[in-house]
């Protein structure tokens, strides 16, 4: 009887222990998780605070008049924001404007309509784009794409779209080839894989039943992809859209090699125009003092830029759930 009560208390301690054991590495474990998320909100601070503390010589030299100031010349040290703030969301929507639809009609070809046997080739050859170098696009672009548009592609807009009232203000020339239309072109190809993989991921995870009811009930593919797939997986094709629209409103050498790098406002898309990357990559070498300042200021609007997308992204989240 007494040898089975101390078997029972060594049994206890054991527990105890072993429960003590646990809890403790339980709170190192939350503590080393919570120090890994402090640290990612701290990188973000510090960024943020570099950026404001150099780019206050700007914001102090021109006021918020940077905002929407048009000019850029060194020699002057005047600097103004608007041609590489410009610069940046029109080749960022030009280059979605494409993309988007040509990514999900993909993602519906390789979910609804693609032969088994080419499916996977498809896919890989899809995400082996996501992998090339931003700079070989560029250099791609330089040296194929723009001698085609310069000499096809360019002149036919202009004799056609261009001699259109008011939309045809956007192709009129200078057209050498390098320009916003052509970086947006570029830019256009190097998100495709982005929103085409992802949306092709989400499309997958519909259900079989609602294809095949749909189907049975005499459903046409179109149908069942604009009344199924997308309503169901909108979350997701959102998700991949706005990760395409931060690459393209980040990227920097690929832009750069095609875009033409005058810092002018212009009003055509087919002229050499500049972008918030593409101006820091071309001076940030030479500047300093004010132009320097300036180019930061540059780098925190575009920071701010893409805070502004990744909260729209989540608003437009929260509203498909409310849906």
């Amino acid at each position: 009887m007494a040898d089975a009560t101390q078997t029972a208390g060594f049994q206890a301690l054991d527990t105890t222990a072993i429960t003590r054991k646990f809890r403790r590495q339980d709170r190192i474990f939350y503590f080393m998780t919570l120090c890994s998320a402090a640290l990612v909100v701290l990188l973000l601070l510090a960024i943020i605070v570099v950026l404001v503390i150099d780019a206050l010589p700007t914001f102090q030299a021109f006021g918020f008049s940077f905002l929407w100031g048009t000019k850029w010349s060194a020699p002057a040290d005047i600097y103004g924001a608007v041609p590489a703030v410009v610069g940046t969301l029109v080749s960022s929507f030009i280059a979605m404007l494409i993309a988007i639809p040509l990514g999900i009609g993909i993602a519906i070809f390789l979910t609804e309509l693609c032969p088994g046997s080419l499916r996977r080739p498809i896919s890989t050859a899809i995400e082996l784009l996501a992998g090339v170098p931003s700079i070989i696009y560029g250099i791609v672009g330089l040296f194929i794409l723009v001698p085609l548009m310069q000499t096809y592609i360019l002149p036919f807009l202009m004799m056609t779209v261009g001699q259109v009232p008011l939309i045809g203000l956007l192709f009129q020339p200078p057209a050498p080839g390098v320009g916003l239309l052509t970086a947006s072109l570029v830019l256009a190809v190097m998100i495709l894989p982005f929103i085409t993989a992802i949306s092709r991921d989400v499309f997958t995870t519909v259900p079989p039943m609602l294809r095949e009811s749909a189907y049975g009930m005499g459903m046409t593919t179109w149908e069942v992809a604009r009344h199924i797939l997308i309503p169901y997986t909108r979350r997701g094709l959102v998700g991949g859209i706005m990760l395409g629209l931060g690459r393209a409103l980040g990227e920097t050498m690929a832009v750069t090699f095609v875009i033409g790098s005058v810092s002018r406002l212009q009003s055509s898309i087919i002229s050499p125009s500049t972008t918030i990357s593409a101006q820091i990559a071309n001076n940030f070498g030479d500047a300093d003092g004010l132009q320097l300042s300036s180019l930061i200021a540059l780098g925190l609007l575009l920071f701010v830029l893409s805070f502004c997308v990744l909260a729209a992204a989540r608003w437009m989240i929260g509203r498909g759930d409310s849906l």
